[in-house]
């Protein structure tokens, strides 16, 4: 299936790892050209490295999406390499270890907030002006299944549930723009250096029963599939999908 993103240029937040890096590389798979942004300039050189060796048009941004101006800088490095801004992806997220509603400090609240919710506004912001002028775009939040129902981090679920809500909301707003806006809500993933793999390497057994008792499917998702999800959204062969949420969870969400 051609899914017509040859050429097009997208901004994927978050993207030197895990669910970030898979999305890059599968967009560069079908010929998009792709910016990278994170806040670590390693491993943004070595998920650039490994993709231009595949071919693929990268180009990087080093910085913090979390904050209006990093934001911006991003945005305005992909426009000024690529020369428009086709697809935007909103991956940046993590609970940061924040706790339930009565022990979450406050600067846990602002922290989470701002990397799951804000930087997705103020990425979406700064990206929305030029899409309006070119006739149209795609934006894709990563959401989590925990933005439909009961986490154990206030911050995060809150956050996420907000971040649910802004889908639907930019998608209506900005649909007279033919700009599209949708959410993946992935469940419990696995991938090294990412905070399964460190729980299953701290607590083993907890992790294993987790697994056992929570996963359908008896595994974690990858990156690569929650990857797939998105990139199809970010196609044509979406073009009549707007607002919506999709959970790649292997069935792990109890949400109706």
């Amino acid at each position: 299936m051609d899914l017509q993103l040859k050429g097009r240029a997208a901004l994927v937040t978050g993207s030197s790892r895990g669910i970030g890096r898979a999305i890059v590389t599968a967009l560069a798979r079908e010929g998009a050209r792709v910016c990278l942004s994170a806040r670590g300039a390693e491993g943004l050189a070595q998920a650039a490295a490994e993709l231009r060796a595949s071919g693929a048009e990268v180009v990087t941004v080093v910085g913090d999406v979390a904050t209006p101006e990093g934001a911006a800088a991003a945005v305005d490095a992909a426009v000024r390499a690529f020369g428009a801004l086709d697809v935007l992806v909103n991956n940046v997220g993590g609970s940061g270890g924040a706790g339930a509603f009565d022990v979450a400090t406050a600067a846990q609240w602002k922290d989470v907030v701002d990397r799951n919710l804000m930087a997705a506004v103020w990425c979406s912001q700064h990206a929305v002006e030029g899409m309006k002028a070119r006739g149209g775009g795609c934006i894709v939040h990563i959401n989590s299944i925990y933005g439909r129902e009961y986490g154990t981090s206030a911050p995060y679920t809150a956050a996420k549930a907000g971040l649910m809500a802004l889908t639907k909301e930019m998608a209506l707003d900005l649909a007279r723009h033919r700009i599209r806006v949708n959410g993946v809500a992935p469940g419990s993933v696995l991938f090294p250096g990412g905070s399964w793999d460190r729980r299953r390497q701290a607590q083993p057994e907890k992790v294993e029963k987790m697994v056992r008792e929570e996963l359908p499917w008896g595994r974690f998702g990858t990156p690569e599939e929650v990857a797939d999800v998105v990139v199809f959204l970010c196609s044509e062969r979406a073009r009549w999908v707007t607002g919506a949420t999709v959970p790649v969870d292997g069935g792990q969400g109890r949400a109706f």
